[in-house]
């Protein structure tokens, strides 16, 4: 296997470096070294082998706040009442696709004409859709609409559990209708989920992408090794200085260096390196390499209640899938022209600390959890203190808009709603975070309270023309050769989606688009 530990079995050049070993990054490695380019592939966190915690779905919760978590957390506002919310960012090979909870989900198709109508020429849902189908492995096989063949395995739960049936159900009880595929021709619907899952294990992007191609002589990977600066001669990125035994090297590209680190520390780097608002940089003493004033602008993330609990009438059968299994993709209100809201089950208890505090949850407790996939609130990131491990703020600006704090308010009760329904008619004993039905002033206070994330950070280097873009529509950095960025921070407006399918199908077209621009310099 082509795995690095040592500066001395590193290469001064290569053809191409990819920062970031997670759905970007594994995508990126693979597709350039398919096409026979040597590639360094360098990831801050260790290997994801043989760490059982990442293999079984039924764990990936344990892994937040833990080894191969950054840590990161959202600043507290009085939007959420001056709670810091925990932000899960995988530190390890994979990235984020070895920690999350392994949905595959894309949104609906006029998510990516609506990049296109803010300035993200070429990336409508039409000329998007072949590279979500390149990287699938869809288990019900080849559509119009789905992959099969890909890298990435996509399977529905073979043995769905009794609180996953029940939300389905139960939704369409209340007039969702049904929907059998999410990813197919209409995602508003009750359904089961669709999993990076295969025969019970975990399947990330490092599994699908990284792994049958670690032998390769012209890929190597390099874990353990953060990130410090780029380097540059006159407007081209050329190289990256970065800790390998705890030492800084410098590594050079011969052609191109494709930033993959996510929407958190894509940023970061850039404004280390002196790439961003120059006021922002000035006042960190950092020198102006090219004024970019929109890295680290339009932070996008859905809001998460998190979540309501209900009692359960006997002991839940043991947990299978990701410990949920099923979601509901419906409208807050009925003009809207596609689904906002979005909900999944959860086979045990799930509460914040500050519900979890305030309520008995104890004893046989299962939960669902209404999120906003429409939110509007924007954000920033921006830095406290210059350096690779200098201090950061990353707001959200979670219920800044009143119509987020409405949506997720008619979330809440619609989910209250689902325990009248037949089918929790075995299940439900009751409530227990809330604890009863709520007025509509109390329920916004539980939404505030409850308020959490999806893990869907993104949008801080978005893609576009106008004066706060960060990329062009070739994903190359304004202002500069050299440098791409194939992560989630070019999202120029969120998906109504997890963003793992969509940061998958970015870096595939990516990979297309550096190697036509390599082959004509």
């Amino acid at each position: 296997m082509a795995y690095a530990r040592a500066a001395s079995e590193l290469q001064p050049a290569y053809d191409f470096i990819v920062l970031g070993g997670g759905s970007g990054g594994s995508v990126m490695a693979r597709r350039l070294t398919d096409a026979g380019a040597t590639v360094l592939l360098i990831e801050a966190g260790p290997l994801d082998l043989g760490v059982a915690a990442i293999e079984d779905p039924t764990k990936w919760v344990s892994l937040t706040r833990g080894p191969y978590d950054w840590g990161y957390d959202y600043a507290p506002t009085a939007h959420v009442r001056g709670r810091v919310i925990g932000i899960p960012r995988g530190k390890v090979l994979g990235g984020s696709s070895s920690i999350n909870a392994m949905m595959w989900y894309r949104g609906h198709p006029s998510d990516y004409d609506a990049w296109e109508a803010v300035g993200a020429t070429g990336w409508n849902f039409a000329s998007c859709l072949p590279y979500f189908k390149r990287c699938e492995d869809w288990e019900d096989g080849e559509t119009d609409l789905r992959g099969a063949s890909g890298p990435l395995r996509i399977e529905r739960s073979a043995d769905p559990h009794p609180v996953a049936i029940a939300l389905r159900d139960g939704a369409i009880e209340l007039g969702v209708p049904p929907v059998d595929d999410p990813n197919g021709p209409i995602n508003e619907g009750a359904t089961l989920s669709n999993f990076n899952i295969a025969a019970g294990t975990r399947w990330s992007s490092a599994r699908g992408y990284l792994h049958p191609v670690a032998d390769r002589d012209n890929l190597t990977i390099l874990t353990g090794s953060l990130a410090i600066t780029l380097g540059f001669e006159s407007n081209r990125c050329v190289s990256i200085s970065h800790i390998v035994d705890g030492a800084p090297i410098t590594t050079r590209a011969h052609k191109e260096i494709i930033l993959a680190l996510g929407a958190i520390d894509t940023p970061r780097l850039l404004l280390n390196s002196g790439i961003g608002d120059p006021d922002d940089l000035q006042r960190l003493s950092i020198p102006v390499s090219v004024p970019l004033p929109g890295v680290g602008k339009n932070l996008q993330d859905h809001p998460l209640v998190r979540a309501v609990n209900f009692r359960a009438k006997a002991p839940l059968a043991p947990m299978r899938d990701n410990g949920g299994g099923s979601m509901i993709n419906w409208k807050s209100r009925p003009d809207l022209e596609k689904p906002d809201l979005h909900a999944f089950c959860i086979q045990g208890r799930s509460a914040v600390p500050e519900i979890a505090a305030a309520h008995d949850l104890s004893g046989d407790v299962f939960a669902v959890a209404p999120g906003l996939m429409g939110s509007k609130s924007i954000g920033y990131l921006k830095l406290l203190e210059a350096g690779p491990g200098g201090r950061i703020e990353v707001q959200p600006n979670y219920l800044a808009e009143q119509d987020d704090l409405d949506a997720l308010v008619a979330g809440v009760e619609f989910v209250m709603d689902l325990a009248g329904t037949n089918a929790f008619a075995d299940l439900f004993a009751g409530y227990a975070a809330p604890a009863g039905r709520l007025s509509r002033a109390e329920t916004e206070v539980f939404v505030r309270n409850a308020c959490s994330t999806f893990f869907h950070t993104c949008g801080t280097a978005k893609m576009g023309t106008d004066a706060n873009a960060v990329v062009d529509p070739s994903l190359q950095v304004h202002g500069l050769e050299g440098l791409s960025i194939a992560d989630a921070s070019v999202i120029p407006l969120i998906p109504t989606c997890n963003t793992h399918a969509p940061v998958t199908m970015i870096a595939e077209r990516a990979a297309d688009l550096v190697l036509a621009r390599a082959a004509n310099v």
